[in-house]
């Protein structure tokens, strides 16, 4: 069922997609001058539902883009990969120089305040294929039976981005994009420790906290970490938790990076993909026992100068 928001200078209708994520946003053209009150409409919606879609808005570029940004929050650079030359934080992806990221994750969960959420925007999309799958990581921690719940709660896991690229795609990878891996997005290694179980800092959910960038969970054997791991995301990624997007030219899709994961279907061979993200910094999240993230690698500079020191 469609809601329809009346306010002194917008009409804005917010149509359901999918059962438990999505909403397509009628009504509202993204601009830097964008009325406060349909800024708030697009906070409160994007609580609401996790992801929004926003066709039509081809009037963006790539400036245009980051100042709407801004009225959602501080911009916030990818720490390894280079922005898109003439921006301050915009993310090329381009499925011609490896930009396919065909495995479920949140975005750049391996530092400890990742984004908390995305502005993605759609440059050049194939005639078929080239979809974007995203799914409800709320539902998914409510999807768990009592027992599985409490043993989340009480879970720790090590996100990095020094991860097999090769095997997490699973997928056959050019030497260009092992290479460019490599060079660039693992060109400093990171790791840090988050709970398993996030609770948002605006809506008080719990969100299981996984995607591709998990390394272990702290305290276990391998073998029975992937197993649990396994588990757990498997919920994530079900059905019923999922919402998928078929891409226009000039749509504007925005989603809570705290209450997510995505993954961008790599389907259409050798067609030319190419999207532009830029993403808005996030909180340091904190677990049900009120445990925050904690940084593993680069050391923080105060801790490096002691430990050279000793």
């Amino acid at each position: 069922m469609s809601e329809v928001i009346q306010g002194q200078e917008v009409q804005v209708e917010i149509i359901p997609v999918a059962g438990r994520i999505g909403a397509e946003v009628r009504g509202i053209r993204l601009t830097e001058d964008l009325p406060a009150e349909a800024v708030d409409t697009i906070q409160e919606a994007l609580l609401a539902h996790k992801v929004l879609f926003f066709r039509g808005q081809g009037h963006l570029d790539d400036a245009g883009q980051e100042a709407f940004a801004k009225r959602l929050g501080e911009l916030y650079a990818h720490p390894t990969v280079p922005v898109k030359a003439g921006t301050s934080s915009v993310l090329e992806l381009d499925s011609e120089h490896g930009g396919r990221a065909n495995s479920w994750h949140t975005d750049v969960t391996f530092v400890e305040a990742y984004p908390k959420a995305s502005v993605l925007r759609g440059i050049v999309i194939p005639p078929a294929g080239g979809d974007t799958v995203w799914a409800n990581t709320a539902a998914a921690y409510n999807d768990l039976t009592p027992e599985l719940q409490e043993l989340a709660n009480n879970l720790r896991a090590i996100h990095t981005n020094a991860y097999d690229y090769a095997a997490t795609v699973r997928k056959e990878v050019s030497a260009e994009d092992l290479r460019r891996h490599r060079a660039v997005f693992a060109s400093t290694v990171y790791e840090t420790e988050h709970p398993v179980v996030r609770v948002h800092p605006e809506t008080g959910e719990r969100h299981l906290l996984l995607g591709h960038f998990v390394k272990r969970i702290v305290g276990l054997k391998t073998p029975d970490s992937d197993r649990i791991i396994s588990i757990l995301q498997e919920h994530v990624t079900r059905l019923e938790n999922t919402v998928r997007w078929r891409w226009s030219a000039g749509d504007v899709v925005i989603w809570d990076n705290r209450a997510t994961q995505h993954y961008a279907v790599n389907d259409y061979g050798q067609q030319h993909r190419v999207v532009r993200r830029v993403t808005i910094a996030g909180e340091v999240p904190v677990g049900v026992d009120g445990n925050r993230s904690v940084t593993l690698q680069p050391q923080p500079q105060q801790e490096q100068e002691e430990s050279e020191a000793v």
